[in-house]
């Protein structure tokens, strides 16, 4: 993946995550192409979970108009973010502004009084340094409360400065930023002076002192800038020199444990049953090998972006698999040729040639397999035939400009091959390098508005399933339609042949799976369990049990007499919420579907999911285990039980969305951070199942993304939308703490915020500041994982705070990485994709420290040799 184009570069970009939805920005998502303003992201030019309904499909054959659209989206979104930063660079001046009110006047009158001059406050200083910059970055001028300060004139090039009036009725001159520099160093110096006297010595500073002792040199704080406005941190008091910090890798690796989910909202035909007895199927970047009988996975990860579809050999080993081109600047879709016993690459097809995706793949079926048809994404849906083995290109040629969501080469003749998709049915014949097309008639039938699906009858008739319901039998030469067959209300989403001539259709609005005779007489049928969606695929393990994908993202697994049961679930759309448990291996996961799912990471399953009236958000365990917290889109949030599945509190804070849910460590305190800017405090009774309002933090001039609490479960280190970094004193009252430098030797029980002294090194260079969503710490303190805005994984060691700190990275998701969080023995990392709907679990390796391996047998996983760097 290749860095993404941005309006607007940083120095050194450091920022936080955006909550759910910060103010919008293109997000790159799972297929296709399209924009998305509900949830933070990616690049402006984002590929996109498909939107089709259950029973519609979207032709999106015209790029034009969206590509405009896009275009206007992005300088809408730059506007935006400029009135956003504009917004909050005014706030953080009148804060200082009133610091300087407070101040300015009693310094000022010692000062021309011949008094001895009054040692600053490091805060004050910082305060004016900070506010000076400010000033001369927007041209702005201070103003204070009471006083009237009247403008420059200026006459014949000569500038004439007009007296101020203070408060204080003293007239004064206007304070220079080299005056503020002044006084400064005469601070310095004196207290480079009381430092020498006999008997002086250094005092300890609590909050009533808050002044650092004098600069040290750049070793004392350092700067760090972000879209142009600088972030001061301040360097531990154990880090003697912080140039001479080295960063290196961390020991520790991340391997592929589980991957969670599977993508049957808007994709076709991509679940098989190998003679191996594993199930192929695909999600995000990876295609899924799933043993039905051991529940084990293998992986096959060499794709970089969405795998889009899906075909098996007739030797039933090789697979080809299809991506989209995603957003990468040189980003380009192709397919991928390999075996899925070794799971090594045998060739890679069409790099450079397809547009935009691949839709459709197949391979022939009367040569052995020589032969591969691709259906691309582009306008005109180009239709080619490859010599896979030369990868030679046979054929090419425009199929449609409207949607096609099928292809086949006919069984029993190569030269003849079927598509299908919106209003059409094609059949092409190839003949000397050429191709023909002959569009399926109707006649008296009613022309549906989607064909959907079809297969070869073992006679060579071709069935097709239909958005209208309906079974229609086309004549092998005449192109015509012989018979058609009503079986199912609604669309009929897939069809699948048993060996013995037996179909299988399946349906979408009523959920029915109907076995019908050769000549099309229905035999038998079921229904599957309305929570699991319409039937999207069906594959056939062994003519009687059953492998059904659904618009749900699940697959069942089941017979027509004993009924279907989950095997693999998942989300249906973009995921936020992501938390781990204190001491069990267990993770609770919330979204955009109002799904609230609690997995169990040993046994890789869903231990159960239940759905709320909003969409979660955000999501912390009690340290006690009983209970979890989730954060709505609403200002509501619920607690709820984990063994009766009960809210047993429901409360609210403002109107606006939840960004983040964190108990203090002895769970004696929850701190709900809410983007109405403010952080609710409560205090927390009767095992986390009673809740009062303590306090609430108040001071950030924008949303609130991450916050951590203190080890000693007395203060809160926050960030916000708008990059800062404050800390509060909770146990005081919830006080903001003005100066910054008392916490710079706090010890913090978690690190999540994004923004900090101890994980500056995991910004890359240029970052927007918007591109990390989320970071966790492991327990251990060795090291910290970073969720990107490119689809990737980082593992950074612990701290890191220099910037370009080398790292592991880590490709897997199809979709910005929303969130990552280490299990509480930090054996396993936890990602979760956004609009991929996709959990991977990673497995921490190395590092010589003593990690929890305990795993069932069903964790054994192979997956694809991928490097890391």
């Amino acid at each position: 993946m290749k860095p993404k184009f941005r309006e607007h570069k940083a120095t050194l970009a450091v920022c936080q995550q955006r909550g759910e939805h910060r103010p919008p920005k293109i997000k790159k998502a799972h297929g296709g192409l399209d924009t998305d303003h509900k949830a933070p992201g990616r690049d402006s030019a984002s590929a996109v979970f498909s939107a089709a309904s259950a029973d519609d499909v979207s032709a999106g054959s015209s790029a034009e108009l969206p590509d405009r659209m896009s275009l206007m989206d992005v300088r809408l979104q730059a506007q935006e973010d400029e009135i956003t930063l504009l917004k909050s660079s005014l706030a953080d001046a009148l804060r200082k502004l009133h610091v300087l009110d407070q101040q300015i006047p009693l310094i000022k009158q010692h000062l021309i009084a011949g008094m001895e001059p009054v040692l600053l406050p490091d805060v004050l200083v910082n305060a004016l340094l900070e506010g000076s910059a400010l000033m001369e970055e927007t041209g702005s001028k201070p103003q204070c409360q009471g006083s009237e300060v009247e403008e420059r004139e200026e006459d014949e090039g000569v500038q004439k400065e007009k007296e101020n009036l203070w408060s204080s009725s003293v007239v004064e001159e206007h304070i220079h930023p080299t005056t503020i520099r002044s006084l400064q160093q005469s601070h310095q110096d004196l207290n480079g002076l009381t430092d020498e006297l006999p008997g002086s010595s250094s005092q300890t500073r609590g909050s009533d002192s808050p002044g650092p002792p004098r600069e040290q040199g750049p070793s004392q704080s350092i700067k760090m800038f972000i879209r142009g406005r600088p972030i001061t941190m301040y360097i531990p008091s154990n880090i003697l020199n912080y140039e001479d910090l080295k960063m290196d890798l961390p020991p520790e690796k991340l391997d592929l444990d589980w991957v969670y989910g599977y993508r049957g909202r808007d994709c076709r035909a991509n679940l098989y049953v190998l003679p191996s007895g594993e199930a192929v199927y695909f999600i995000a970047c990876v295609v899924v090998l799933y043993h039905i009988t051991n529940r084990t996975q293998r992986h096959y990860r060499k794709h970089t972006d969405c795998v889009r579809c899906l075909a098996i050999h007739p030797d039933k080993v090789r697979v080809a698999t299809g991506q989209t081109a995603g957003v990468d600047k040189d980003g380009k879709p192709f397919v991928y040729i390999w075996d899925s016993t070794t799971l090594a690459t045998l060739h890679q097809i069409g790099l450079g040639t397809f547009e935009r995706g691949v839709g459709s793949v197949a391979f022939s079926q009367a040569d052995g397999g020589a032969f591969l048809c691709v259906i691309d994404d582009s306008n005109e849906h180009m239709l080619s035939v490859w010599d896979w083995a030369k990868q030679s290109r046979q054929v090419e040629v425009k199929s449609t400009n409207e949607a096609v969501l099928a292809v086949e080469f006919n069984p029993s003749d190569s030269n003849i091959i079927i598509s299908c998709g919106k209003s059409h049915v094609y059949f092409w014949t190839l003949s000397a390098g050429t191709v023909t097309k002959k569009q399926g008639i109707f006649g008296k039938y009613k022309k549906p508005k989607f064909i959907l699906c079809f297969v070869f009858s073992l006679t060579g008739d071709v069935l097709t399933g239909d958005s209208e319901g309906n079974i229609l039998t086309w004549g092998k030469s005449t192109f015509q339609i012989m018979r058609q067959t009503r079986a199912h209300e609604g669309s009929v989403f897939t069809l699948c042949v048993l060996q013995g001539g037996a179909l299988l259709s399946g349906g979408g609005k009523d959920r029915r799976i109907i076995r019908w005779s050769a000549d099309l007489a229905p035999e038998r049928e079921c229904e599957i369990p309305e929570q699991f969606g319409a039937v999207r695929t069906i594959g056939n393990v062994d003519g009687e049990e059953l492998l059904v994908g659904t618009t749900r993202n699940a697959i069942l697994r089941g017979t027509f007499s004993d009924g279907f049961v989950a095997i693999v679930q998942g989300h249906v759309d973009e995921m936020w919420g992501l938390a781990t448990h204190p001491f069990q291996n267990i993770f609770l996961t919330c979204g955009n579907d109002r799904q609230v799912c609690l997995w169990n990471s040993e046994e890789h399953s869903m231990d159960w999911s239940t759905t709320l009236e909003e969409s979660g958000l955000c999501a912390d365990f009690c340290p006690n285990g009983a209970v979890v917290s989730v954060g709505l889109n609403t200002g509501r949030w619920v607690v709820m039980d984990l063994q009766t599945r009960q809210i047993v509190s429901d409360l609210t804070d403002g109107n606006e969305q939840l960004s983040v849910m964190r108990y203090s460590p002895d769970g004696s305190f929850l701190a709900v951070g809410s983007h109405d800017n403010f952080i609710y405090i409560y205090s927390v009774t009767e095992s986390g199942r009673r809740y009062t309002r303590f306090g609430k933090c108040t001071g950030h001039s924008s949303f609130i993304t991450h916050l951590d609490w203190s080890k000693d479960g007395k203060y809160i280190m926050s960030n916000s939308g708008d990059y800062e970094i404050l800390y509060w004193d909770v146990a005081g009252g919830c006080k903001l703490l003005r100066n910054r430098y008392e916490s710079k030797d706090r010890e913090w029980a978690s690190y999540t915020c994004v923004l900090g002294f101890h994980v500056m090194g995991v910004w890359l260079e240029g970052s927007d500041g918007t591109d990390i969503n989320a970071l966790c710490r492991s327990h251990d303190e060795k090291l910290v994982a970073v969720a990107d805005d490119f689809c990737k994984v980082h593992l950074f060691q612990y701290p890191c705070p220099k910037p370009k700190a080398p790292s592991h990275r880590y490709e897997g998701h199809g979709s910005h990485v929303t969130n990552v969080c280490f299990t509480h023995s930090d054996s396993h990392l936890l990602s979760m994709g956004g609009k991929d709907t996709c959990v991977l679990q990673w497995r921490v390796r190395g590092g010589g420290g003593a990690r929890d391996g305990r795993a069932s047998a069903s964790s054994t996983s192979t997956s694809s040799p991928e490097p890391s760097t």
